[in-house]
């Protein structure tokens, strides 16, 4: 078969797996009318006017067989206050899901199940359009009608393939934790494009930053590896969550695909996870030395908790590497404990370290040096090299384990819940003893020593 025979192949066998069937589709849309009979019955009895719509991929058509979510929409009038929305919101959810619960975004809703779907009641401003939001949540019903009335059939087709190949490759997902493609944002690429197969081709040569405008407007600048700018709100990127790496993810995988059309890059493989045998083997042909900071998550959403992980992680490999430890690759994951690790070139430094002061001619600070050091019976010199004075002078600390054990560790850039919860207990696991860690993160472990795109 000719390479293009070969992508249809491949794409027509994951269109098999991943379309809706009739009676998905049927199930699905008496679902959602039940869930809006429901909705506008609970609204007839409130004090204010609301409607009721379904958002989402579900209205869109752009759903993957096997999605049980569906998202209802109700829409209240501005004039009333954050309270009033509150309160009727809940007031329609609980009387629509009378066996759901709360939960909390930028503000509460209701969630439940129905006939094995999984609901979202969700409260929301009617506003006239999306640059006038009030909550986040307000844009989404224009999204929904953007999209919905420029998909066709085949497109939303497209768009499904799209998000089942950006999930095969870890890319989708907007949460702060993968930092990839949004649905919304799939979508819009698809139309950008014309098609998947369209969208591959063109993402395959990108060159970031890639900026797309599909509506024209004359945006604001951002800068992020790809802009796409919201049809129905100028001021705003779509793809502001997007990791410059899931960019690039999408790069190799959509030039594997071309290259090598095949269905398994649709559907994720979970490597095997590692046993503390395979991590001590991994650690001993590298021959470098592994260090992790374990300790009790915080109890906080994965999206507050991913960015803190992140920037405790880049706090601690700078101190790491400020201090001459030379950090090779570093990554933190969580579950009922959370994980920071970094793996060293160099596990242990000299006892002393070179300190380089000001040029003998800059007068006052030059002096200041000189006299500082001058007496300390623990430093040599100060002397002068390169018209400067030099000392060395006792190294803090000549072990990486030395100072993750010190107060120090919470002088670095630490996320305030992860400062709070290394405060209150952690432990240092240093060489083969991060082999401790493979109960718990044994996938992560194995994602880690042996690493794909």
């Amino acid at each position: 078969m000719s390479d293009a025979e070969d992508f249809e192949a491949a794409v027509a066998a994951v269109r098999e797996e991943i379309d809706p069937s009739p009676a998905e589709r049927e199930r699905m849309e008496s679902v959602a009318d039940e869930l809006r009979e429901r909705a506008e019955r609970a609204i007839a009895a409130l004090p204010v006017d609301a409607d009721v719509l379904q958002v989402g991929s579900t209205a869109r058509g752009t759903w993957i067989s096997g999605d049980r979510d569906v998202d209802v929409f109700v829409r209240f009038p501005t004039d009333l206050d954050r309270e009033e929305l509150e309160e009727y919101g809940l007031e329609v959810g609980h009387s629509v899901l009378p066996e759901g619960h709360e939960e909390y975004a930028e503000h509460p809703y209701v969630k439940g199940s129905v006939d094995g779907f999984d609901v979202d009641l969700v409260p929301c401003y009617d506003v006239d359009d999306a640059a006038a939001i009030r909550s986040a949540v307000d844009r989404t019903p224009f999204h929904t009608e953007y999209v919905a009335e420029r998909l066709d059939d085949d497109l939303a087709a497209d768009v499904r393939l799209a998000k089942q190949f950006l999930t095969g490759i870890g890319a989708y997902g907007s949460d702060l934790r993968t930092r990839g493609f949004s649905g919304y944002l799939t979508e819009l690429l698809v139309l950008e494009y014309g098609g998947f197969r369209e969208l591959v081709e063109a993402a395959a040569e990108w060159h970031p930053p890639v900026e797309l405008d599909p509506e024209g407007h004359a945006a604001e600048t951002f800068d992020d590896p790809l802009v796409v700018i919201d049809p129905t709100d100028p001021g705003r990127n779509v793809a502001a969550v997007l990791s410059a790496e899931n960019v690039a993810r999408l790069q190799h995988y959509a030039r594997d695909l071309l290259d090598d059309p095949r269905e398994e890059l649709f559907f994720p493989d979970e490597p095997d996870r590692f046993s503390p045998d395979d991590v001590e083997a991994a650690i001993d042909d590298r021959e470098t030395t592994p260090v992790a900071i374990r300790f009790a998550a915080p109890d906080v959403v994965e999206d507050q908790l991913y960015p803190q992980l992140a920037r405790s992680l880049d706090g601690v490999a700078e101190d790491l590497d400020r201090r001459g430890f030379d950090v090779m690759r570093s990554t933190a994951f969580a579950d009922e404990r959370a994980v920071l690790l970094a793996e060293l070139g160099v596990a242990e430094r000299p006892t002393i370290e070179r300190h380089e002061g000001p040029p003998v001619h800059v007068r006052d600070h030059a002096t200041g040096f000189y006299e500082k050091y001058a007496d300390d019976p623990d430093a040599y010199g100060p002397f002068i090299e390169d018209g400067r004075y030099v000392v060395e002078r006792e190294r803090e600390f000549h072990t990486a384990a030395a100072f993750l054990h010190s107060d120090r560790l919470l002088d670095v850039r630490l996320g305030t819940h992860v400062e709070s919860a290394l405060e209150d207990d952690y432990d240092v696991l240093v060489g083969e003893e991060i082999a401790a860690l493979a109960e718990e993160f044994g996938v992560e472990l194995a994602r880690y020593f042996d690493p794909e795109p």
